[in-house]
């Protein structure tokens, strides 16, 4: 983690190309200014530690890290080619003093994809799988589901992200847990997850 936030913030001050502003579409304007979604949007930590916290083997959780590691090193390299930011909005952040701390430490650049629903994404799909596999409840499938979008909704609602950033965000996220997902059920001696 702490490699991963070192790697983030010197991409973030030290770009290859000079920043993108990424353009918003009509659902961004849906989505107003939701300081309550901060909460949401923080969730992610705790949310993305529950795959790893449910492994029962050191191999299984071996694949997830290496996966997950992939596709934040695949994100970190977009951000460095290629650097996006959020666009300004006009909006005096001291009026909201939980984000206004977010939008201290994480300026508005590595916005596309947007790495945190990627994490969301790729969490959800690992969950579905160890819910499945355990025999959950439906209603802890829907409970996942709809996590994860509400911390895709919150990264907007919190203005860290637009829209593009979020649907290229939600791609890789899928991408990564497909293919990690169907490499594990390749490798049978991974499957007891």
């Amino acid at each position: 983690m702490t490699l991963f936030f070192w790697a983030y913030f010197t991409i973030l001050e030290n770009p290859a190309n000079p920043p993108i502003e990424v353009p918003t579409l009509v659902i961004d304007r849906w989505i107003p200014l939701t300081p309550w979604a901060y909460s949401i949007y923080i969730s992610l930590w705790v949310y993305v530690s529950l795959p790893p916290a449910f492994l029962l083997n050191f191999r299984a959780l071996l694949h997830f890290g290496l996966w997950v590691s992939a596709m934040c090193v695949a994100c970190l390299l977009v951000f460095w080619w290629i650097p996006t930011q959020t666009p300004t909005f006009d909006i005096d952040w001291s009026l909201y003093p939980g984000l206004s701390l977010i939008k201290g430490v994480d300026a508005p650049g590595n916005a596309c994809p947007s790495l945190h629903v990627a994490s969301a994404v790729f969490t959800a799909f690992w969950l579905q799988r160890i819910l499945s596999k355990v025999g959950a409840p439906q209603w802890l499938h829907w409970v996942n589901a709809l996590h994860c979008v509400a911390i895709a909704w919150s990264t907007m609602a919190t203005l860290q992200h637009v829209a593009l950033d979020v649907i290229a965000g939600a791609g890789v996220g899928a991408v990564f847990a497909w293919g990690s997902l169907r490499a594990l059920d390749r490798r049978s001696e991974l499957l007891e997850i």
